[in-house]
């Protein structure tokens, strides 16, 4: 059904005149006639009775008005939807309790009135892949790739080097350290069951693993945080690695232990992948909120990160 026409007959019925509908819609008489006689011949019915005094709505141009009132609320609503700055941010993060899902929330307490679309996609090929395509406004990701590899028009800024930590459990031999260096981890069980291989996240460990000579292991399912969380906790020769910006609780009892590890610190490095054509204008609001918060943490004893990322 032609939007135009529908849009035609909503105003000759508002105004109860051809003369008046096209003055309001900014085209001529003889466009408006011959948009209501087509959409007539659509609908196989007569909308108007012309009269004296103009046009008025027939039984079945009554019985239209309201569901043409409706069709052109929705089609506004869909025009709405995908304009710059009257839909939501859509923003991809690699997991709801990891810093870049907090550092969503801290933009959007300093800019509550931008609606955000948060989702998780798997890994940074998906997440690459749908800045390209327009599917989401940006992505925090780890990008294992040099710029010149990513596709045209896709950006990768360096917005946050996140402290990684060890975590155990209260009877951990390193569980009263109140930092670690990473070549202490050599000879200790690193558990970390949700590394999938072929991701970014995957890369930065195996990098980590290899440049500080400690190993980790990936054997059993991977039932979440809980589970992780609750194994840890009870196993005195298990640890495992989080982000210091990890948002969990533990549950009473565990007794969990955040370790800091130092000199160097290893760091993940989030960017912001984005197309630099996207003219969204709170994607801009939150280029500048991010950058507002750099550079990253100074740690004595340097950083660490991939040969990748530097």
């Amino acid at each position: 059904m032609d939007l135009n026409a529908v849009r035609t007959f909503a105003a000759v019925a508002e105004t109860g005149q051809f003369q008046e509908a096209a003055a309001l819609l900014s085209v001529t008489q003889q466009a408006v006639s011959k948009r209501i006689a087509a959409l007539e011949k659509t609908l196989g019915a007569r909308l108007f009775i012309r009269t004296a005094r103009g046009a008025q709505l027939s039984f079945d141009g009554q019985a239209f008005l309201p569901h043409a009132r409706e069709l052109l609320r929705v089609a506004d609503r869909a025009v709405a939807s995908v304009r710059p700055g009257s839909r939501a941010l859509r923003v991809d993060v690699i997991g709801r309790r990891l810093a870049p899902a907090g550092l969503l929330r801290g933009f959007h307490r300093a800019h509550p009135g931008t609606e955000l679309d948060v989702v998780t996609l798997f890994d940074a090929e998906a997440a690459i892949a749908a800045v390209r395509s327009g599917a989401v406004d940006a992505s925090f990701r780890a990008v294992t790739v040099p710029a010149r590899q990513l596709p045209d028009g896709v950006l990768a800024t360096r917005v946050l080097d996140e402290p990684v930590q060890l975590l155990t459990g209260p009877d951990h031999p390193l569980a009263d350290a109140g930092s670690v260096t990473p070549e202490r981890l050599a000879g200790h069980r690193i558990w970390m069951p949700g590394l999938v291989a072929g991701s970014e996240w995957a890369a930065y460990y195996e990098e980590f693993a290899a440049a500080f000579g400690f190993g980790i292991e990936v054997t059993g399912p991977d039932f979440g945080t809980e589970p992780l969380l609750d194994t840890v906790a009870a196993t005195p020769t298990l640890a495992t690695l989080v982000g210091e910006g990890t948002s969990f609780v533990s549950p009473a009892g565990h007794g969990l232990r955040r370790i800091a590890l130092a000199r160097p610190t290893p760091v993940y490095p989030h960017c912001l992948l984005r197309r630099d054509d996207n003219p969204h204008p709170a994607l801009a609001a939150l280029r500048d909120f991010l950058e507002s918060g750099l550079p990253g943490p100074l740690r004595a004893g340097g950083i660490w990160t991939p040969e990748w990322a530097r």
